[in-house]
């Protein structure tokens, strides 16, 4: 009896050493992950599919830090309980509009030579400069990894999307050989004057002075030349219609308003239900009618598709609305001085 209750013992130490021998194995080839499921899946994508080393990329990210400021900024941006009268004041101010005259003369040059390239008028480009960094002013204060890391693996909403932004960063700092604890920009991770997110800034950020680099922190040159790129690969069309303004009257316009932001009505649709179109826009051309509410009132606007493509930029019409504003007042300023 003694001698089997021996054998028992011995044999659940061979089995708990052969336990232990096996997960020593396992720690070897793989190191522990200590946040998570989603951040060790994310590092084996990373190395089957783009070679990064394991040891190196696990303690990079473990250096990465949980910002719940950018998870409870996520959960409820402001711009999105704004209308559009709340949404316009921010963006149309004196302040903003004079930098953006500021920022027209100081690189005319780099403007106009962007905008013969790819057919995008200056003002749209300074005025998505001006909405999105005041010209560089604010270009964001959190660590571009801290941010993506927090919302990739802490943020399950949108976690497919950021994981997917994470590792654009990274191919893109050992493409451009950036320290990608450095980097800085938005609660979302846009980044530079232009605040472009990774995959957009692998896409369509252009080396505007030929130096070999793609910097939109410092270069006006890489900047100016990527935004406009980013609006000529998204289909821009030179000298075509933005936005007009449309009285309507009546309850029948009601069946032309939809929450998509493609245009999805010909002028000749707006026509047949009383709705006044401009004379020097074909009938053919396809628009979206958007209400945009002021105080006490609501303003509508022929959306056709260059707005669209300024949506391609910020997906909100009223984002769309507002560059295209202020770029009409820095025009207006431009002319006059």
């Amino acid at each position: 009896m003694k001698k089997q209750m021996l054998n028992k013992q011995l044999l659940s130490l061979i089995i708990c050493l052969s336990l232990i021998s096996i997960s020593a194995c396992a720690n070897t080839a793989k190191p522990a992950n200590t946040k998570g499921t989603g951040q060790s899946k994310f590092i084996d994508k990373m190395v089957e599919k783009h070679q990064f080393n394991r040891q190196e990329l696990t303690t990079l990210l473990n250096k990465a830090k949980v910002q719940p400021r950018i998870l409870k900024a996520m959960s409820s941006p402001a711009e999105k309980r704004l209308e559009w009268h709340g949404y316009r004041k921010i963006f149309l101010k004196s302040n903003r509009i004079n930098g953006g005259i500021k920022f027209w003369n100081e690189n005319k040059e780099l403007l106009n030579l962007a905008s013969q390239k790819f057919g995008v008028p200056p003002e749209i480009i300074v005025a998505i400069i001006g909405v999105e960094t005041r010209y560089g002013g604010n270009t964001g204060s959190f660590k571009v990894l801290d941010s993506l890391a927090t919302l990739g693996f802490h943020y399950p909403k949108r976690s497919k999307f950021f994981t997917s932004e994470l590792k654009h960063f990274l191919l893109l700092c050992r493409e451009e050989g950036f320290d990608p604890l450095i980097p800085k920009g938005s609660y979302a991770g846009a980044m530079g004057k232009s605040q472009f997110i990774s995959s957009s800034y692998r896409a369509y950020a252009v080396d505007g002075d030929n130096d070999k680099k793609r910097d939109l922190w410092h270069s006006n040159a890489d900047i100016i030349f990527s935004v406009a790129n980013y609006f000529s690969e998204h289909g821009w069309k030179q000298d075509q219609e933005i936005t007009q303004p449309v009285n309507v009257t009546g309850t029948n316009y009601q069946s032309l308003v939809h929450k998509s932001l493609k245009p999805k009505h010909t002028l000749k649709d707006l026509v047949e239900q009383s709705i006044p179109v401009p004379n020097n826009v074909p009938l053919t051309s396809v628009v979206k009618l958007l209400p945009l509410k002021q105080a006490n009132s609501t303003e509508h606007w022929l959306a056709f598709h260059n707005f669209y493509v300024i949506t391609r930029y910020n997906h909100s019409a009223l984002y769309a609305m507002a560059v295209y504003q202020l770029s009409e007042e820095i025009k207006k300023g431009m002319k006059s001085r």
